[in-house]
């Protein structure tokens, strides 16, 4: 049995030799205990600092610490600690705040760090979804129609990239500029869920076969992924430049824009039609592996986006200089181009009908949910008299009563430290 003393060597190895170091080290230690005079001080090994040896790394460590410059950066700590003293409730706010972010207590929106837990304990891994019956059917010549097969290759292909969009979003702009430590906390939980999104989409497209040049390209190369790739990114560019700083109204516009783009319509509509193409195959005992997959994204992104739109909410609270009349015509704008893309994919991804559906049903589908993302923003419908045409969809989420979504039993998982066994 091996033990770190004897990492890398044989079992049944003789003992090691002890190098000459070690030799000297006890005979020294020999010498002390025999009846002679000690020997003198200055031959001692010491360990006090100033003995060590000159230019050696130890000692360029000491020099450096010795001559620490203790005000280099007091000039953001203080920006950051404005108000003398411990951070106030009263003194956070979601964009602009002045109170030291490293200080998470006292909380003053709850919801953010409910959401944080609630993310946390319904954590989940791709590999732990069986793809076997995915990979026979894939692979049969007869087990998927063409049109299905597109739906499949199509939807991996613009998921597989918008969820790292989303996610360099986060990293790059958001977390910097949300100036809340409980929000900051869900937002680095939601990098981690959109890192295990993308992860999801190439397990299924390495477990498939797929061509992965093809599929994680479609962004650039078919147009109706392409224009929902593009559109989501220019309103990325130019908050994710690290000298871009909030704190004037053409600016603290800018990110409110970039909130609803990534929230309301990247995750709150172009993920619509993709999934409820998947889950509808699912529900016909069809790639059931991708389907489960699809289902825990699904209640994931659901937080993501009431978590967005909560923030988005708060800031118009806190800062009711930027929602203006130009500000609300800009925002309702964002989520009727955002629909009008998604349309466009539908018809692209469903020329016939197919899986119970069409491209028509969808396009009630989506005017559904952009009405549902304009009332969360306190703005008016814009589609009069439509419904959802695909009821079972509620059985998963229903559009009005997201944040109960947990209450649901669409995917019930929970890792170990959250499960109840009563």
């Amino acid at each position: 049995m091996l033990n770190w003393d004897e990492y890398g060597k044989d079992e049944n190895s003789s003992p090691p030799v002890v190098s000459e170091p070690k030799t000297e080290v006890v005979d020294q230690t020999t010498e002390v205990k025999q009846p002679e005079p000690p020997q003198p001080a200055e031959s001692a090994v010491s360990i006090e600092p100033s003995n060590i040896g000159e230019g050696s790394r130890a000692e360029a460590a000491r020099k450096a610490v010795n001559s620490l410059d203790e005000t280099a950066g007091n000039e953001e700590l203080d920006e950051m600690m404005a108000n003398a003293g411990r951070v106030q409730v009263d003194q956070k706010m979601m964009i602009n705040c002045k109170a030291d972010l490293n200080q998470l207590v006292p909380f003053k929106y709850d919801w953010a760090w409910q959401k944080y837990l609630d993310g946390s304990a319904n954590h989940w891994m791709p590999q732990e979804i069986n793809m076997t019956n995915d990979i026979v059917l894939w692979k049969s010549e007869d087990g998927l129609t063409e049109d299905e097969r597109v739906i499949v290759k199509r939807n991996l292909g613009f998921f597989s990239t918008a969820d790292s969009l989303v996610a360099n979003n986060l990293v790059l702009a958001l977390y910097r500029l949300i100036t809340n430590p409980e929000c900051r906390q869900y937002i680095l939980r939601q990098s981690l869920e959109e890192a295990i999104h993308t992860h999801a989409y190439q397990y299924c497209i390495e477990s498939l076969g797929m061509d992965e040049g093809e599929i994680f390209n479609m962004y650039r190369e078919v147009p109706c992924v392409a224009r929902k790739a593009s559109w989501g990114l220019k309103y990325t560019q130019e908050i994710s430049d690290p000298d871009f700083k909030t704190g004037t109204i053409e600016t603290d516009k800018q990110l409110l824009k970039n909130l609803i783009a990534f929230y309301c319509v990247l995750e709150g509509i172009f993920f619509y039609c993709g999934f409820t193409q998947i889950l509808s195959m699912g529900r016909r005992n069809k790639m059931t592996g991708t389907a489960e997959q699809f289902q825990y994204i699904l209640r994931d992104e659901s937080m993501h986006v009431n978590f967005g739109i909560d923030v988005i909410n708060q800031i118009k609270i806190e800062n009711p200089h930027l929602w203006d009349d130009q500000m609300k015509a800009d925002a309702a704008q964002m989520i009727l181009e955002g629909t009008e893309l998604e349309i466009q994919y539908a018809r692209d991804t469903m020329p016939r009908g197919v899986l119970g559906m069409n491209a028509s049903m969808m396009e009630e589908y989506l005017k559904f949910i952009a009405n549902r993302r304009l009332t969360q923003l306190g703005l008016d419908e814009e589609f009069t008299g439509v419904s959802n045409p695909f009821p079972w969809m509620s059985e998963i989420i229903d559009l009005r009563k997201e944040k109960n979504f947990f209450e649901t039993r669409v995917t019930e998982y929970q890792v170990g430290g959250a499960l109840n066994w009563e």
